[in-house]
């Protein structure tokens, strides 16, 4: 048997690999956060793409790298979510591997750039983050087994991406800043919490402890629908700067179904469908945000 025939996974199921539908994850914070800087009267083009090719790469290189690691580990077996390419056999584990660690390399180069332009410590923040992909699944004791992928997330997609975008640009972080990467960082969380909430039952069976397994279903349902609401509460917190802020509510409807779906009796592959509304929401609440804050900027 030749290696495709072995292997047979194709261009398609590469990008299928990518996670695409986990992309606003790593555009929305770039988005906002440019956004934040343009109302502090700081809106920097070339700063804004280097963010987005850090983020966006950094995101493919942590779908690659936990399909990786969660693949040889056997966690992905018997799994309700799209098949993945190490655990279903499609494609040569080390070639994973080395998938994640050349957009992790494409997302280092970015951010050393990106560092150039703001500060050398910005180069130690990369690092951490690269790591922080790697480690999350990856290593003898990943924190994603423990419990601590949505506090991941919410550091690494919100805080940091958030509040690293402005101060690239800006030279400063704002409160407004601070409030939109709690925002980000939450909703982002929550995609997070629904995968592993469709997860729980092969999750448990095959050791891995993750948030959602820690609380049970019933509390991971209602702490979903909390932290998708975080935007919606920052949008009000807005208003005390500028009404026109308010307008980030557009995106609330894109969010019922999914907290509607959550907190019915669905289940396993019926849940996948909340990570693309929940994902939606995010990247609506982001735009109509920082078109806003670009129209109010200073």
């Amino acid at each position: 048997m030749s290696a495709a025939e072995k292997y047979p996974a194709t261009a398609a199921d590469w990008i299928a690999g990518a996670r695409p539908h986990t992309w606003a994850n790593a555009f929305a914070p770039v988005i906002v956060g440019s956004g934040t800087a343009a109302y502090a009267g700081g809106f920097q083009l070339p700063q804004a793409i280097l963010a987005f090719i850090v983020a966006w790469a950094l995101i493919i290189g942590v779908n690659y790298a936990n399909d990786y690691s969660d693949g040889i580990r056997g966690t992905d077996e018997d799994r309700s979510g799209p098949a993945r390419l190490t655990g279903g056999g499609l494609a040569r584990p080390e070639h994973v591997k080395y998938a994640a660690f050349s957009a992790f390399a494409v997302a280092g180069i970015a951010g050393i750039v990106l560092s150039l332009f703001s500060a050398w410590w910005f180069i130690l923040v990369g690092a951490v983050c690269i790591a922080g992909a790697w480690f999350y699944t990856g290593g003898k004791n990943p924190y994603g087994y423990r419990g601590l992928g949505e506090v991941a997330v919410f550091i690494f997609f919100g805080l940091v991406a958030v509040m690293g975008t402005q101060y690239t640009q800006a030279g400063t972080v704002t409160w407004v800043g601070f409030a939109a990467a709690v925002a980000i960082g939450a909703i982002s969380a929550s995609v997070n919490l629904a995968n592993n909430i469709r997860d729980i039952p092969s999750d448990r069976a095959t050791g891995k402890i993750t948030l959602a397994v820690t609380l049970g279903d019933g509390p991971s349902r209602l702490l979903f629908s909390s932290l998708t609401l975080v935007p919606f509460v920052v949008s009000v917190l807005f208003a005390f700067s500028s009404p026109w802020l308010l307008l980030g509510l557009v995106a609330l409807p894109l969010t019922l179904p999914g907290i509607r779906r959550m907190n019915s009796a669905a289940s396993g592959a019926e849940l996948i469908p909340v990570l693309g509304s929940n994902g939606r929401a995010m990247l609506v609440w982001a735009l109509v945000t920082a078109a806003v804050m670009f129209l109010l900027g200073g």
